[in-house]
């Protein structure tokens, strides 16, 4: 039998439908803090309440985001994962989603080619560039048709090493078919990654939601990602309130039976 008060037990309700979900750290903070809960529940739910994505299209962003390298987050990972297939998507579809969260490894590859040609010309020194083979220019054009723009990182890595631009384009294909993401959803996952403070990349971001133009999507949509991208930030209290309850638990126990001293 629960020994949630009225007021407590209609918090809880509050945030399972705002958010979909009840963990051991919302219980611990709903005894400890209902006032931030109740913010961050209205807070996290405003987004997919008022936003335009669908539940399943939110729901493959915060596997994306939970998956990253950059966060390793997997309790939600677990959670948002199991979430995405029951508002329908496909194992494809999450594969997709992983192999996007790998891409964000090249970031700072294409962020450093850029900082590498400016300090070498501060240096007085010349990049390693050479002219364009057929070869490369068919690379150029492969890429641009692909993802429709050419970002100066794209042409200082094909002239400085045309062989890495090679497996890079290679590894960047769109194998999507079937039941795998669309162009369209690929983009909003790595709009997310990109926007995503635990690896911010301005540069990245920048060439996505030019991407997200041209691809029709809405500036709402846009502002949805960019808003759903910052709710990574309660995973301080999603590992950290837990540990709060074991350790206020211990100390009764010890207090209990006569060894926690004053209270």
């Amino acid at each position: 039998m629960s020994d949630l008060t009225p007021e407590q037990q209609a918090l809880k309700e509050a945030y399972v439908k705002a958010r979909g979900y009840w963990r051991p750290w919302t219980e611990g903070l709903l005894r400890l803090d209902p006032v931030f809960l109740e913010a961050y529940g209205k807070y996290g739910g405003h987004a997919a309440e008022k936003g335009p994505l669908s539940r399943k299209m939110c729901e493959l962003i915060y596997v994306a985001l939970d998956g990253s390298a950059t966060h390793l987050f997997r309790p939600g990972l677990a959670l948002h994962l199991r979430l995405a297939l029951q508002e329908g998507a496909t194992a494809r579809e999450i594969i997709d989603v992983f192999r996007l969260a790998t891409m964000q490894g090249l970031d700072g590859c294409n962020v450093g080619i850029g900082i590498l040609a400016e300090e070498l010309a501060s240096a007085g020194l010349q990049p390693d560039h050479f002219e364009l083979t057929t070869e490369q220019l068919a690379l150029r054009e492969a890429y641009v048709a692909q993802f429709g723009d050419w970002p100066d990182f794209c042409e200082q890595w094909l002239r400085s090493d045309p062989g890495y631009f090679a497996v890079l384009l290679d590894l960047l294909a769109d194998r999507s078919a079937g039941d795998g993401l669309d162009r369209r959803s690929q983009c909003l996952i790595s709009l997310a990654l990109n926007a995503c403070f635990t690896a911010l990349n301005p540069q990245g971001l920048r060439v996505q939601i030019r991407r997200a133009l041209r691809l029709g999507i809405e500036q709402r949509e846009i502002r949805q990602v960019l808003q759903m991208a910052a709710h990574l930030g309660v995973h301080a209290c999603a590992i950290g309130v837990p540990v709060l309850m074991e350790a206020l638990e211990e100390r009764a126990a010890k207090a209990g039976a006569g060894e926690g001293g004053p209270e």
